[in-house]
Formats: structure tokens, sequence, C-alpha cells
């Protein structure tokens, strides 16, 4: 009785994974194999892996995506690592999600306006006699975005899994004569892999498919397939090419997620 209860209570999650997990997906397959026409075709797939512009918007998506995590993770980890070690971690750490709750449109703007010609830092430059200096649709200001925007994405998984080691190991650790930065790197290190995959999962994936921080921090100086499937969709109108860029930033996803999946390392089996 309870496992036909439990059946029918989970109608609704299934619904919901279908409707708007599942057919979208089958739909984006669907129409990459129509040309703009409305012919069935597979020039889509042939013309991405034949044409140099795709080749090379496919790699500066990778490029950037793996910037974006590396620069978010050089800054996350010792963030996270310093804040399981205060008093108040979890009021640090809610003032660090804080800004996830803020529309990402709003956050982006609010960047346009710092990073302007007459925002606040220009305008400090120029009273230090530097004068204005071109800090939007740079490489530089499109990272600094990014990584703002990605930080407790990051930060989020690797907190916890440092926060889930126990002191003792590390009392351990300087008990038999190691630095702390010994510590950190021969004990915290391996034992929080777990949160430094998942954290590159949840800030690499995404930097993948990024389209209006290149829109409108990069200036269109940053193009990734996220920018060419909005291009193909919206300006262009040819549907098929966009799904078939689509079908292939899904696929890359996957494989990231399939690399970076738990591998049950040495130091999670020594934790468990």
């Amino acid at each position: 009785m309870n496992s036909k209860r439990n059946n029918l209570l989970a109608v609704p999650y299934y619904l919901w994974i279908v409707l708007f997990v599942f057919a979208p997906l089958v739909l984006l397959l669907y129409q990459s194999f129509f040309d703009i026409q409305g012919n069935f075709t597979l020039n889509n797939y042939v013309n991405f892996f034949t044409s140099r512009n795709y080749l090379q918007m496919t790699a500066s998506s990778f490029w950037y995506a793996f910037l974006v995590t590396l620069v978010t993770f050089v800054f996350a980890y010792p963030m996270a690592y310093f804040l399981t070690q205060t008093k108040y971690k979890r009021l640090w750490l809610m003032l660090i999600i804080l800004p996830t709750w803020i529309n990402l449109l709003l956050k982006t703007y609010a960047f346009i306006g710092l990073l302007g010609q007459t925002g606040p830092i220009n305008e400090w430059l120029t009273s230090m006699g530097i004068g204005p200096v071109q800090l939007l649709f740079t490489d530089a200001s499109f990272l600094l975005v990014a990584t703002y925007i990605e930080l407790p994405f990051m930060m989020l998984p690797i907190f916890n899994s440092i926060d889930e080691i126990p002191s003792s190991l590390m009392e351990a650790s300087k008990d038999l004569g190691a630095t702390q930065l010994e510590t950190v790197r021969r004990v915290v290190f391996p034992l929080s892999m777990r949160g430094i995959r998942s954290g590159v999962q949840a800030v690499f994936i995404p930097s993948l498919s990024l389209f209006m921080l290149t829109r409108l921090i990069g200036g269109n100086r940053v193009i990734t397939l996220g920018t060419a499937v909005e291009q193909h969709f919206l300006v262009t109108q040819n549907w098929g090419m966009g799904s078939t860029i689509g079908v292939i930033l899904m696929i890359s996803m996957v494989l990231v997620m399939f690399l970076t999946r738990d591998r049950k390392d040495k130091g999670a089996l020594i934790n468990e």
C-alpha cells in the first residue's frame, strides 16, 4: 500500500522530468536534422565539424571555460579553507552565497556601470592622472565578471568537503611535524577532491555556454558556442544549426561530467 502511494506521489516529479527535461532535449535533437528550409539533412553536423569558424568557437568556448574555472578555483579554495577555520563560518558562508540571490542581469549591469568609461573606477583613475582606461569589452573584464558570478558555485562544495574532514586528522598531521602548508597539501587537498570535482562541474559546464556575459561584458570580442546558438535562433533564424550546436554542447557537458565523476579516490576511501 505504501509503495503504491509513493508511486502516486512521484507522478508529478516524473511528469516534470519528462516535460521539462527529456522533451526539450528530444525536440532539440530532432530539430538539429533540419536545414533552414525545413528539409531533413545531416549537413548541419557536417558543416559544424568541417567549418573552421565553428571549430575555433568550440576551442574558444573550452578555453574560456577552463580559464574561468581555473581562476575561480584559485580564489575559491583558499577562501573555503580559511572559512572552515573561522568561528562564524556559517555566517560568512551565507554572506558569500547571498549575491547568488540577485538576478544575473542586474549584476551584469552593475559591472557595466562600474567598468564603464564614466564609471567610478575610471573616474578614480582619471583623478590619479592615469586617464580613462578601456575596461569593458576586454577578456580581462569578462574573466573578472564570470569569476565573480561563478565563485560561490565553486566555493560551496569545496567548503563542505573540507568542513567534513575530521579535525583529528589535521591535528595528527601537525603532531607528526607537518607545517600548515604540508597539512593542506598532503591531507586536506586529497580529502577534498570530491568537492573540487563538484565545483569544477558547477563552473565549467555553465561556462561552456555563456552568451549574455560575452555580449554585455565581452562586447562580442569573446566568441563562444553559446553566442553562436543565440545568433542562429534569434538573428539568422537557422534553428537547425542552432540546435546542432546545442546538441554538441550537451554532449560536451556529459563528457565533462564523466571525466570529473567521483572515482572513489584513496583519500575518500580513507575518510569513509
